[in-house]
């Protein structure tokens, strides 16, 4: 079973924008649905929180305490496709920063969940 880790958009979360919290993520990588290709085991769940700038910092010490590297990041849906925009982070730049520093497989979406 894959193992991965999710980044979601804390402040989707804390404003109820259409997302109760991480029950669709966690779902959908249970089910191997929307963005995940297998049935996977959710490994970490980090929440950015604004304006960002240590989720880096806390991924890397995510990881650490872990000890172990997931197969993968999933970056939310919820900050994927926010609307407007994260005004902090570019997730493109997000995304190619973590591969970069982690050596990590990053991939943008979690769930395709109405």
């Amino acid at each position: 079973m894959k193992k991965v880790a999710i980044i979601a958009c804390g402040s989707y979360m804390d404003q109820g924008y259409g997302c109760p919290g991480e029950w669709r993520c966690l779902k959908a990588a249970t089910m191997g649905e929307g963005f995940f290709d297998e049935e996977s085991q959710v490994v970490a769940f980090l929440r950015c929180d604004c304006p960002g700038r240590p989720i880096l910092s806390n991924l890397g010490m995510t990881l650490k305490a872990l000890e172990l590297k997931p197969d993968a990041i999933h970056l939310s849906s919820c900050m994927v496709n926010a609307k407007p925009g994260c005004p902090y982070i570019d997730m493109e730049q997000l995304a190619k920063d973590i591969e970069e520093k982690f050596g990590i497989k990053v991939i943008m979406g979690t769930h395709t969940y109405a």
